[in-house]
């Protein structure tokens, strides 16, 4: 790398509904499809939060379900198709969390804007992809601030 020029981030851009959000791939673990006949359907339980929906067993392991899109694009969203396993950091723990996204994802590499407004508290930061503006989340705001609610 020569003086002067600086690093891109990696970044995987998820789509909610006809939106388009961003996480840092470093937070990314995995995507999973979700499996027909209960293999890794969702299994809800009585004390849930509004983000905070369920459970997925992955790999042997119970992952919470972390639906951020009523959130962050309103009621009406499409289905889900695919869950981002994600690690999160929530109260001192470090733990993943299934987020289900509507469609494929993709990894890219971007600089980030400079914002000239303010961005809500969950908004790390903008990209510019492909002529669009894109959100990057901080999910443990996003889902500390639904858990404070």
């Amino acid at each position: 790398m020569s003086l002067g020029s600086k690093a891109r981030d990696n970044f995987v851009i998820f789509p909610l509904g006809r939106k388009r959000f961003a996480l840092s791939a470093e937070q990314v673990h995995e995507l999973s499809r979700q499996q027909e006949q209960g293999e890794e359907e969702q299994q809800t339980f009585p004390h849930t939060t509004r983000n905070l929906t369920g459970v997925v067993l992955r790999r042997n392991q119970i992952v919470p379900v972390a639906d951020i899109a009523p959130a962050l694009i309103g009621p009406d969203v499409p289905e889900r198709k695919f869950y981002l396993i994600v690690n999160l950091t929530l109260r001192g723990r470090v733990s993943r969390a299934a987020v289900p996204v509507t469609g494929e994802c993709e990894l890219t590499g971007a600089d980030r804007l400079p914002s000239k407004s303010k961005l809500p508290q969950y908004v790390s930061g903008l990209l510019s992809v492909n002529d669009e503006i894109v959100e990057v989340l901080d999910l443990e705001r996003l889902l500390a601030g639904e858990v404070r609610a």
